[in-house]
């Protein structure tokens, strides 16, 4: 049985979301990969880029290396951060047993929560 990932981008307040719905995985990765191309070119300058986790069943190491080089680029492109939201309990834990949440990423519970931080970052 193949699974796949269903991926859309929009915007709020100038921030670009990635909605990721499905498996990520060794299968599915390229469509992760080739959002964060389509954002990184769109939004050149963007400091924040959020993906949300919310209807992810699931993520292997491929997915977990896409999102980590998508955090090193826009860290390195313009000093930004990934804020991933709506990660389930499971999705989490990955991402923490993997040692990857460090200075280039953000967890938080929800869009709200992180455009808010994301708001309150630039005002100060």
């Amino acid at each position: 049985m193949v699974l796949d990932l269903n991926v859309s981008i929009r915007e709020k307040n100038n921030v670009p979301i990635i909605d990721l719905e499905g498996e990520i995985d060794v299968y599915t990765y390229p469509k992760l990969s080739d959002a964060l191309k389509v954002v990184f070119e769109k939004y050149p300058q963007t400091k924040d880029l959020i993906i949300n986790l919310g209807n992810v069943r699931y993520i292997d190491s491929t997915g977990l290396g896409v999102i980590a080089n998508g955090a090193n680029q826009i860290s390195r492109l313009s000093n930004g951060y990934i804020t991933i939201i709506n990660a389930t309990p499971q999705i989490r834990k990955i991402f923490d047993v993997s040692g990857l949440i460090s200075t280039n990423f953000h967890m938080m519970e929800n869009e709200d929560s992180a455009i808010s931080h994301i708001a309150g970052s630039h005002n100060s």
